[in-house]
């Protein structure tokens, strides 16, 4: 009887054992996750971050060409060039549209509500151009 006694002991102190370690990776993989968390946080941010810069060289880029048009400088003149055939491609596929039939119960923006692109003079209520993409300002 007294080898099922010492089993017995033996099997409650290797499932302690096996409880504590269990707990113990349980805490290690929960700081993982916590980790793995944090990293997506942090790496959300920073695209956050670039889409932010990118947006704004964007709007430089567009002042500077609406700026100085006609009077753009040879190192960008083939960009602001090709930049310029693409909104010449894209009036032109706007135009070959089929027209859609106007619908009566469609709400039509106030004339107040509207903005002018600054860039490519489109009229629009919306925060960007839905013509060239600009901001619209205020």
């Amino acid at each position: 009887m007294a080898f099922f006694n010492e089993l017995g002991k033996k099997a409650q102190e290797v499932a302690a054992v096996a409880t504590e370690k269990a707990k113990v990776a349980a805490s290690v993989a929960g700081e993982k996750a916590q980790a793995a968390a944090e990293l997506a946080r942090i790496n959300m941010a920073i695209v956050s971050e670039q889409r932010e810069i990118e947006k704004n060289y964007k709007t430089i880029g567009e002042w500077f060409v609406s700026e100085y048009d006609g009077e753009v400088p040879d190192a960008v003149k083939d960009l602001v060039d090709t930049i310029e055939e693409s909104k010449r491609k894209i009036a032109e596929l706007e135009s070959s549209k089929p027209q859609k039939q106007e619908d009566p119960e469609e709400e039509v923006p106030a004339p107040s509500d509207m903005k002018v692109c600054p860039i490519c003079g489109a009229a629009s209520d919306s925060k960007f151009c839905p013509q060239c993409g600009a901001p619209m300002g205020e």
